[in-house]
């Protein structure tokens, strides 16, 4: 347990160098702050990190990861956040696991100590450093790197600032500005290589008699990416078992007869901000299913330009590159990625089911 505003004996501050050290940083000692409702600040005081170095360096990057200001040698200081305390309880274990010692604190700070604690958590340098990035590659990477190319480096992008939104515990104009300019290289990625993403429609999701929709030609366009690929699964899966598919370079070529998605004029197309799984799934009475409402999150995160990023997106993503460049025809691609969908919907819908026999669950209702 974390003690809050813990005041040691003055005696033991002079036995101790590292109490030492937390009175001599903190601005003023915890007995002369003006006491809050709460915590304003966690203190982690590493005394002796112990003996064995890979246990050090391994408490050394989970420290790092949480983005504390470090004060000095062995001194991190992070805002107050109730899900930082398990973090930091675990490296306090780690270190005396290895025989060294660690301390924790929560604390409150003077009114007058806050803006400078706060400074040291500026990351607005760093954003704006991502966002000049994005910006080139808004401009250079989208038309000049191929497309296995562009996407890593947009990747990288997404992961860097995933990494610093993760730490920015203060947040200004700088993060907001970088993300804009991170959206607008994703929409330069997808003019550049996936010119035919449907623009969303704004009318109601009519639900439909699956009873009807059997036996059906169903059409798209080619070189299937994310949406597509769960969109046509999802429909043998549990629409149309029998569904053959048309997949075609130019909207005009969709066969009159054929059930059209993906594309704007679609039979079944983004609507408001549901992609076109999440349609299909509405349309056909499926928005229930648990394991295809985790699926869903994973297809709109890594369909729609500044979506948060589902747990599993970039797995799915590097399986879905790999398989592209293995496989001659999308029918193939089709094939070769349904297994591992199926699996992916078995997986997600037992951990529902977890879910709901451990608490109430979590599904999320669509909007359109």
């Amino acid at each position: 347990m974390i003690p809050l505003a813990w005041r040691p004996s003055r005696s033991r501050l002079r036995k101790s160098p590292t109490l030492a050290l937390w009175r001599a940083h903190l601005l003023q000692p915890v007995w002369q702050m003006k006491q809050t409702e709460g915590p304003d600040w966690l203190l982690f005081l590493l005394g002796d990190a112990g003996s064995q170095s890979a246990n050090r360096v391994r408490v050394w990057r989970a420290l790092k990861a949480l983005g504390p200001a470090i004060v000095r040698d062995g001194v991190y200081l992070l805002p107050y956040r109730p899900e930082l305390e398990p973090e930091l309880n675990e490296q306090q274990v780690e270190v005396r696991r290895g025989g060294g010692q660690a301390y924790i604190f929560a604390i409150p700070s003077a009114d007058d100590d806050a803006p400078r604690l706060r400074a040291l958590f500026d990351r607005t340098a760093e954003f704006a450093a991502l966002a000049q990035a994005a910006r080139a590659f808004d401009s250079d990477d989208a038309s000049e790197k191929n497309e296995t190319e562009a996407r890593r480096a947009l990747r990288s992008l997404q992961r860097e600032f995933a990494t610093l939104a993760s730490t920015d515990y203060f947040p200004n104009a700088g993060q907001s500005e970088a993300r804009e300019a991170l959206t607008a290289a994703e929409e330069a990625f997808v003019q550049r290589f996936s010119p035919g993403e449907p623009h969303p429609a704004q009318r109601e999701i009519a639900r439909l008699d699956r009873a009807e929709y059997q036996h059906r030609l169903w059409a798209t366009r080619e070189r299937l990416w994310v949406d597509r690929i769960a969109s046509a699964w999802l429909i043998r899966r549990f629409i149309d078992p029998h569904a053959t598919f048309r997949w075609f370079a130019d909207v005009r070529d969709c066969p009159p007869d054929a059930l059209g998605f993906d594309f704007d004029g679609a039979a079944f197309t983004h609507v408001g901000k549901a992609v076109t799984f999440e349609v299909l799934m509405h349309s056909f009475s499926l928005s229930d299913d648990c394991g295809l409402v985790r699926m869903a999150k994973m297809v709109r995160s890594l369909d729609i330009p500044g979506s948060p990023r589902s747990p599993e997106a970039a797995g799915f993503e590097a399986l879905l590159t790999g398989a592209r460049e293995q496989c001659v025809t999308d029918d193939d691609l089709l094939g070769a990625l349904s297994p591992p969908m199926n699996f992916l919907y078995a997986a997600f819908s037992h951990n529902a089911l977890d879910d709901r026999n451990g608490d109430a669950g979590d599904t999320e209702t669509m909007e359109t």
